[in-house]
């Protein structure tokens, strides 16, 4: 089964990321909405209880991260190309940048001003998952016009690799520094008020900015968490066994190993068995009941895998 599906929440920024690119690839895809707080049982089901979401299924096959998922993509289809000018290297180092600093300002920025009109789980949840386990929104707040100088100083830096009149910050066509940057325009334009003064500064990142909304997500159709799981427990892994000589940890199919980020957060690690590793991810054999037997892959980069044992 190679039909996508992508299991998210509307409102989710790093959802949003995933769902430019597969607008980028005009891509049609398969959406399972869940909650926006855990607990998400059907999905946790298939990803041996990760929490993090979004995640993409094809058949057996569970991608975590977005980083995993939209090197997947672009393994599975390559035309159009994430990079339309080749350096297809740069923008996975381009995405520490704005998926940690960039983002992280973000969520100060998003959630600080408007903390006391949201639910605490939500509020604690989030701060815990981005800032880690002693974050104290209240001081983000004090510290709000810090954060908007430091971001105003990154979309600067956007702003200005759009002087020469291209389209995209790729060139003429759009790619993955396009696709990781929109997301993060997108969360600031939907959750901080006073976001059309600041972005008045930036105009050609303004117009970018809806040349990308205007590309769209893809071609979406609606499916239940239940008919996912059906999806997985019909399927199997695309994944054979493999080794890699070169692995700085050893790891070997078949080793029993636990997989979490590298920031520690609280969360529960991923336990499996390694099927499969190399130099940009490890997959994982799990099994459940309601989902047979998966796989689940994870990039290295970002994530700690540790031995059990």
């Amino acid at each position: 089964m190679s039909e996508i599906i992508f299991h998210h929440y509307a409102v989710s920024p790093v959802a949003e990321k995933v769902r430019a690119g597969l607008g980028v690839k005009r891509l049609a895809w398969r959406s399972v909405e869940h909650n926006r707080l855990p607990d998400r049982p059907e999905l946790f089901a298939m990803t041996a209880g990760y929490r993090r979401i979004p995640v993409m299924q094809i058949g057996a096959d569970i991608y975590c991260d977005s980083q995993c998922i939209l090197r997947e993509l672009e393994r599975r289809f390559p035309d159009p190309t994430f990079f339309p000018n080749g350096a297809p290297g740069l923008p996975w180092a381009i995405s520490r940048w704005t998926d940690r600093e960039i983002f992280e300002l973000m969520f100060r920025i998003a959630f600080a001003p408007v903390m006391d009109n949201l639910p605490a789980a939500l509020v604690n949840d989030r701060a815990r998952l981005y800032l880690g386990p002693d974050a104290d929104l209240r001081k983000e707040l004090e510290s709000l016009p810090h954060a908007l100088a430091q971001l105003r100083g990154h979309f600067g830096w956007l702003d200005a690799n759009l002087t020469d009149g291209r389209s995209y910050l790729t060139g003429s066509k759009p790619g993955l520094q396009d696709v990781l940057a929109h997301y993060l325009l997108w969360f600031f334009t939907e959750r901080y008020a006073r976001q059309a003064e600041f972005l008045a500064e930036f105009p050609k990142l303004v117009a970018w900015y809806g040349r990308m909304r205007a590309i769209g997500h893809g071609t979406p159709t609606p499916m239940t968490a239940a008919e996912a799981l059906d999806v997985a427990k019909s399927s199997t892994t695309i994944v054979a066994p493999t080794e890699d000589p070169r692995d700085p940890q050893g790891l070997k199919p078949g080793m029993k190993v636990a997989i979490g980020p590298l920031t520690d957060t609280g969360e529960k690690l991923v336990e499996g068995s390694v099927r499969a590793v190399g130099r940009e991810t490890v997959v994982i054999d799990h099994r459940h009941d309601l989902c047979g037997e998966v796989a689940i892959h994870f990039p290295r980069v970002g994530y700690k895998v540790t031995i059990a044992g």
